[in-house]
């Protein structure tokens, strides 16, 4: 299927939006699942939907990572990682339209920053054995999502465990750890999978 770059990078914004939206509103209120288990469910969940259209990557440090093993060329995760920050703001507005308040995340440290990269390369070791054809495509969403709850689980014991620059965004960081650990992370694991697989 002959995908346009606009229906792509719709894909990157909508899913991006839509899990900003849900890790906001479940820190701000009381949701029967956890926020780990939540992210990792919509991310799964957009797997499975949008991956044969954009490969879901749906964070910054992802697209950095699949860039990193030539998965995506630089103009066009510039236009992800672009359409990605484009939803988590239209997230943040509409929580903010809602709610009048953010989840802010702000602290800087070096711990921060390393919580980040382990959670990152988790997350994105689990997204290259899938954009590689080396997880079963049915398992794809269940790789990626518990990728992902592994990393947040893992990382939450250093950070507020985001791993996503784009996402950090949304919730009001200023902080730069949470996007340096992330994409630092994101690379790491990638090339490491791909070294590994091959």
């Amino acid at each position: 299927m002959d995908l346009s770059h606009s229906q792509k990078y719709a894909a990157e914004g909508l899913s991006t939006f839509t899990l900003t939206l849900a890790v906001s509103l479940s820190l701000l209120f009381s949701f029967p699942l956890s926020t780990p288990v939540l992210a990792a469910l919509v991310v799964g969940i957009f797997v499975y939907t949008i991956g044969g259209i954009s490969g879901a990557h749906i964070n910054p440090a992802v697209t950095f990572g699949m860039w990193s093993i030539k998965q995506i060329n630089a103009r066009e995760a510039m236009f992800y990682i672009a359409s990605q920050c484009l939803g988590a703001g239209l997230a943040m507005l509409l929580v903010l339209s809602m709610t009048a308040t953010i989840p802010l995340v702000g602290e800087e440290s070096a711990q921060i920053i390393l919580g980040e990269a382990l959670g990152a390369f988790i997350l994105t070791f689990g997204v290259a054995s899938v954009a590689l054809g080396k997880s079963k495509a049915d398992a794809a969403g269940l790789v990626v999502g518990g990728s992902l709850l592994a990393g947040i689980m893992i990382a939450s014991t250093m950070s507020s465990g985001i791993l996503n620059p784009a996402v950090a965004f949304g919730l009001g960081a200023t902080s730069l750890s949470y996007i340096l650990g992330p994409l630092i992370g994101g690379a790491l694991g990638a090339v490491t999978f791909r070294w590994m697989s091959n």
